[in-house]
C-alpha cells in the first residue's frame, strides 16, 4: 500500500525538524505558513510567515541546547489537504525536563504546509517548561 503524499510530506517535515535541518523544513512550507502554538510563553502564539515559523523551531532547538527529540507515532490524512500527526517530544532546559505527547493538525496547499495547529496534553506543564 502506497502512503498518501500528505502523510509523506508530514514525515519529511518531522525528519527535517528532528535533524535541525531548517533549510529542508522551510522548503516544505508555503511562504505565508502559520504555526499556532498553545500556551502563554514566548514560545506560544501565532507565528505567521515561513521565516517566523522557522525562527520558532530554531529557538526550540537553541533553548533546549539541542536536546529536543520528537518521535512520530502516527500520521493520518483526509485526502483533502489535511493531515494529523501524533508524537512524543522530550527535552531538557534550565534544570527542567519535559516528556509529553502532542499532535499537529496540518493544512496542506500545493504540496506544502500552509497552516500548523499544535495541540498538547498538558498546556500548563508546557508553559512551565518554556517559562
Amino acid at each position: 500500500m502506497t502512503a498518501h503524499p500528505d502523510t509523506e510530506l508530514v514525515r519529511r517535515g518531522y525528519d527535517a525538524f528532528t535533524r535541525g535541518d531548517m533549510e529542508t523544513l522551510g522548503s516544505l512550507m508555503t511562504g505565508d505558513c502559520t504555526h499556532h502554538a498553545p500556551g502563554s510563553t514566548a514560545m506560544a502564539g501565532h507565528f505567521k510567515g515561513r521565516d517566523n515559523v522557522l525562527d520558532l523551531y530554531r529557538r526550540m532547538h537553541e533553548e533546549t541546547g539541542g536536546t529536543i527529540r520528537v518521535e512520530l507515532e502516527t500520521v493520518m490524512a483526509d485526502g483533502r489537504g489535511h493531515a494529523i500527526s501524533v508524537h512524543r517530544f522530550a527535552a531538557a532546559r534550565q534544570s527542567r525536563a519535559m516528556d509529553e505527547r502532542g499532535a499537529l493538525f496540518f493544512t496542506i496547499v500545493g504540496g506544502k504546509f500552509s497552516d500548523v495547529d499544535e495541540c498538547v496534553e498538558d498546556i500548563d506543564r508546557i508553559d512551565e517548561f518554556w517559562s
